[in-house]
């Protein structure tokens, strides 16, 4: 399976999905005629035309990732229609024009091009400029990503971290994913930070400015707490369900401002494991760009570059993924030569940070910490989950 379609068998890809409702509902599949991804389906409907792409395609399960295009041999053993799916092609190909039911629907001109497109990772690597070797992103939203481009197919055997197919015809992506990345800092504030809420609403600023303030006068490591960011399970490099969040070290002396900092350390160590495993593998960044509500915060910013050893930079452009659908249409309609001749005159770099070797050094003492603490309660976790 890992080999064919470059990751291990997960829940959330469509082929489980499927197969759920074969077992469970299959007076419903019965009646199936095509198998539509949510945005393939707006694509349908805009055109008449039942297909996908590479990008997305990839999370079905049922895509050969290396050769992309659907298996055969994966859709033969899990008893799937083959003329149940859309035709696959690259993201930057057109897949069909505008209707006129669909113009008078949306205002759309009839005859407007509608390219393949991508998925949100794929797109928002595209949007910040993601698209030749050596470039990654890191997202700090509800999850965590780190997303790294790479020109060959390059599969993790053991299937910690994801590669499918990226939005630049014929390269590839491997990302990981952590669960609960800004979750965590969202979990934390909304239980234990009233006082910062209603300070920062009568001072008109985003509680995470004043909650920032507070982390940055507290030491690397906290003085000795750390955190795991394990709240809603994990994903890489554990890929665990039953694991579960953890503060570790606790003491007197600690204050709220110690376990916050713990929380932003504890989540840029689960992105750096993710980044770890993509150097494993040959596929090495020196800079990434920062996004999502995490990668607003320049202390944060330069947390993770000290962790991760690496670059990490902004970009003019906030978009991010709805950009970068527009510059695979902008390529798709002849507006551009390619993916990364587009990025690079749509978007110029902001501003970056580079590592603290000092404090790199710091850190690396405490994720040494850090790693060691997953192996030595994993089975606690499962026996938790069995109470």
């Amino acid at each position: 399976m890992i080999e064919i379609t470059a990751n291990p068998a997960l829940t959330g890809f469509t082929a489980s999905k499927i197969l759920w409702v074969q077992n469970n509902e299959p007076a419903v599949y019965e009646k199936c005629r095509h198998i539509l991804l949510p945005k393939d389906y707006i694509r349908y409907k805009l055109t008449g035309e039942f297909a996908t792409e590479v990008s997305d395609a990839s999370g079905m399960q049922l895509l050969d990732v290396p050769k992309r295009g659907w298996s055969d041999e994966v859709l033969e053993k899990l008893g799937i229609d083959k003329a149940l799916l859309g035709t696959v092609y690259e993201s930057i190909e057109p897949t069909g024009t505008v209707h006129r039911a669909a113009s008078e629907v949306t205002g759309l001109p009839v005859g407007a091009v509608v390219v393949g497109g991508a998925g949100d990772n794929a797109a928002a690597a595209v949007g910040t400029g993601t698209v030749v070797d050596g470039f990654a992103f890191v997202t700090i939203g509800t999850s965590g990503v780190v997303y790294a481009h790479t020109d060959k197919p390059v599969i993790d055997p053991r299937g910690r971290v994801h590669t499918f197919c990226c939005a630049v015809p014929g390269a590839w992506h491997v990302m990981g994913v952590t669960q609960a990345a800004g979750l965590s800092l969202k979990w934390f504030r909304d239980n234990f930070c009233q006082a910062e809420i209603e300070t920062a609403k009568g001072m008109g600023i985003d509680p995470y400015e004043l909650i920032t303030a507070e982390t940055a006068r507290i030491p690397i490591g906290a003085e000795r707490l750390i955190y795991l960011p394990y709240l809603m399970g994990e994903r890489t490099p554990h890929l665990d369900p039953d694991c579960r969040g953890m503060f570790f070290g606790l003491s007197a002396l600690h204050t709220r401002p110690h376990m916050l900092r713990a929380v932003m350390e504890g989540v840029s160590f689960s992105l750096n494991d993710c980044m770890n495993i993509l150097r494993s593998m040959g596929v090495a960044p020196d800079a990434l760009v920062a996004c999502g509500g995490g990668g607003k915060s320049a202390f944060w910013r330069q947390m993770m570059a000290d962790i991760m050893g690496a670059r990490i930079k902004t970009i003019v452009a906030s978009e991010g993924a709805a950009l970068g659908v527009g510059i695979l249409a902008a390529v798709g309609t002849g507006l551009y030569g390619s993916v990364p001749e587009a990025c690079k005159t749509i978007l110029p770099e902001s501003s970056s940070v580079q590592p603290n070797a000092a404090d790199a050094a710091k850190y690396a003492e405490v994720y040494k910490m850090y790693t060691a603490l997953y192996p030595a309660v994993k089975d606690m976790y499962k026996a938790l989950a069995a109470m």
